[in-house]
């Protein structure tokens, strides 16, 4: 199987299944000399993990992440580094009812007929699982953004089915399970969910993610766009069936006089660019919406077909989250992370040595409109 590498100059190569031993990746290209702990990781994969609520799949497991090479005295070498996260829940008696049959919705089928062998036990690799090892490769990004560049990454949940989420704070998405930022919306959420469960059914969610203090000028302009790498990375997460950066699809009904980001001596007046132009980034918050579809383990009957091609029907047991996309929300961060610092890494690599009279201007400026709703504005 091809198709586990991630990235360019800084390279994450991934391996496991839901039901293996263990899950991890070898993240290559790290600059040396950052500062890392096994501590600085493990609190990006806690606000991921399973388990954390009531809300999402009762699978309990530590994910634990072991550092196994490439940090010396608590520092980054330049070498490979290797994560491991071990299984430690597995209920893989929960699968045998479908290891001849295809879940709707699942990748299943497709897998089947692409490799002629199919891990059933929780979907084997395509399991949202695995997505575990790019929060801990996220978190070696992140990091280093942070203290090279000081770029802030944030992520939170703007609706769950018909339930749309007004942005608040960014404060309340660590006060609530849902990851959304505001605090009025928790109790309605929770009766939500609560009655999907008793249903067996699920639903869908919409993210949005914000990086900010990306310098200006990253990205290449035609098959290396920053903004086109982010749409990859975020269409890589399991679940995910679209992704608007900026204004997306909104753009649709504006005017090349609205959409356009006017410049002023203190800043951009909007940012429907989302943050990027012409495949280059602005200085401006890069902004990224994501749509995640309705986790198609449920226990609600229906039809399929066998191995054989004879019609079944398929209902699906075991430990499911009610709404997926809710711990999306430290995946697509990750993403963003990944993007950014391999970016990052070729923009230094060849235009490390430029630089241009024009002054950098900052983000918005302080009478700029907000056309575009953001969940990088408070």
């Amino acid at each position: 199987m091809s198709g586990n590498t991630f990235g360019t100059l800084f390279c994450v190569t991934s391996f496991g299944e839901s039901h293996g031993p263990a899950i991890g990746c070898v993240v290559d290209g790290c600059p040396p000399g950052l500062s890392l702990t096994a501590a600085d990781i493990q609190a990006f994969l806690d606000r991921r993990k399973p388990g954390t609520s009531r809300h999402v799949t009762q699978r309990r497991e530590p994910d634990a992440v072991e550092i196994l090479s490439g940090v010396f005295e608590d520092r980054t070498t330049g070498a490979p580094i290797a994560l491991l996260i071990r299984n430690q829940d597995q209920r893989s008696h929960d699968y045998r009812d479908i290891a001849d049959t295809f879940r709707p919705g699942h990748a299943d089928y497709a897998w089947w007929q692409k490799y002629g062998v199919r891990d059933y036990r929780g979907g084997g690799r395509a399991s949202a699982r695995e997505t575990a090892v790019r929060v801990a490769a996220g978190a070696i990004a992140r990091k280093w953004l942070a203290e090279r560049f000081g770029v802030v990454i944030r992520g939170c949940v703007t609706q769950i089915g018909e339930v749309s989420v007004p942005f608040e704070s960014w404060d309340e998405t660590g006060r609530n399970p849902f990851f959304v930022p505001n605090a009025s919306l928790s109790a309605r959420l929770e009766a939500y969910l609560d009655e999907l469960r008793r249903d067996g059914d699920s639903i869908g969610a919409r993210l949005g993610v914000v990086a900010s203090g990306v310098p200006v000028g990253w990205g290449e302009p035609v098959f290396g766009r920053l903004d086109a790498d982010i749409a990859g990375a975020m269409m890589g997460i399991n679940a995910v069936k679209g992704v608007e950066i900026g204004a997306g699809f909104a753009s649709v009904s504006q005017r090349g006089s609205a959409h356009g980001d006017e410049l002023t001596r203190a800043g951009f007046l909007t940012n429907n660019a989302g943050g990027v132009v012409g495949g280059v980034s602005t200085g401006q918050d890069i902004v990224v919406s994501l749509a995640v579809k309705p986790a198609s383990s449920v226990r609600i009957a229906r039809r399929s077909i066998d191995r054989a091609g004879e019609a079944v029907t398929v209902s699906t047991g075991g430990r499911h989250d009610p709404c997926v996309g809710i711990r999306a929300v430290p995946v697509a961060e990750a993403m963003l992370a990944l993007v950014l610092i391999d970016h990052a890494l070729r923009h230094r690599a060849q235009c490390g040595d430029v630089s241009t009279p024009t002054p950098h201007i900052a983000g918005l400026a302080p009478e700029g409109r907000q056309d575009v709703p953001s969940p990088g504005r408070a």
